[in-house]
């Protein structure tokens, strides 16, 4: 079934071609040339002015290599070093802006978590302080 739906479209596109004129079907094929053409001639200019880019670049590079590696690892490590410590500092300010809010009571998220393990772990702790009171009272 799909295969006769493919043979009617196929049959249906040659006769819309051909009952182009035959300027019609000219004129497609010197457009198809002339872009096909002028963007194999573009390739072929992009290729020869990146070889001889790269032929006059390397003498360069191979002379100034000992200096251009050594102040690209430098500039890279600066730039990550400035990164982290941006990235650092709006973590500090963002964690103080969350203490200042918890202290003063505006209550930010995640600070009804926070107090429920507050009271747990005083509770635990309590909890253990009254069992060292009573082994120590067993015990001596």
């Amino acid at each position: 079934m799909a295969d006769q739906h493919y043979q009617y479209q196929q049959h249906q596109m040659h006769q819309q071609q051909s009952q182009q004129p035959r300027s019609h079907k000219v004129v497609k094929a010197a457009t198809a040339a002339t872009a096909g053409g002028s963007l194999l001639v573009l390739s072929g200019l992009t290729l020869a002015g990146t070889v001889i880019a790269l032929t006059v670049a390397t003498p360069l590079l191979v002379i100034f290599s000992p200096v251009l590696v050594p102040a690209a690892i430098t500039v890279f490590l600066i730039m990550s070093g400035f990164l982290a410590s941006g990235g650092f500092s709006v973590a500090a300010v963002t964690v103080l802006s969350w203490i200042y809010r918890y202290v003063t009571g505006r209550h930010p998220p995640g600070a009804d978590q926070l107090d429920h393990a507050r009271m747990k772990l005083s509770s635990k702790a309590r909890e253990m302080k009254d069992r060292a009171e009573q082994y120590g009272q067993q015990h001596f």
